[in-house]
């Protein structure tokens, strides 16, 4: 099975994540999207295919989202802020064959495994 996961190395949640991935014999395609970040458009398709809103995958804990109004704003101006500042993307995202999940925690890569 192929999967891709949006990683930050400096997370536990998505470092775990990785490690169930490779513990599952997944053919991982590992972006750190701090580095990479994904486009407005990537991001709406995994959102949508996660069945989440890009609001629901916004990071609130440690970033300005809150005091920027971002978590009540339209899912245009959410997209825009996290690719212009790619630590608003919470993380981590994962996508296979099966789908896409905001792996928050850990275990929800299971089901698209």
């Amino acid at each position: 099975m192929k999967a891709t996961i949006w990683h930050n190395p400096a997370c536990g949640t998505s470092r775990n994540t990785l490690a169930l991935l490779a513990d599952a014999g997944a053919e991982v395609t590992v972006i750190e999207y701090l580095k990479t970040p994904p486009s407005a458009a990537k991001l709406a398709q995994l959102y949508r295919d996660a069945g989440i809103t890009p609001q629901q995958g916004l990071r609130i804990r440690g970033t300005d989202a809150a005091e920027r109004g971002l978590p009540q704003a339209d899912d245009a101006t959410v997209l825009a802020a996290m690719v212009a500042q790619p630590i608003l993307i919470e993380r981590p995202l994962v996508e296979t064959d099966k789908g896409v999940r905001l792996c928050r925690p850990k275990e929800r890569v299971q089901e698209i495994l």
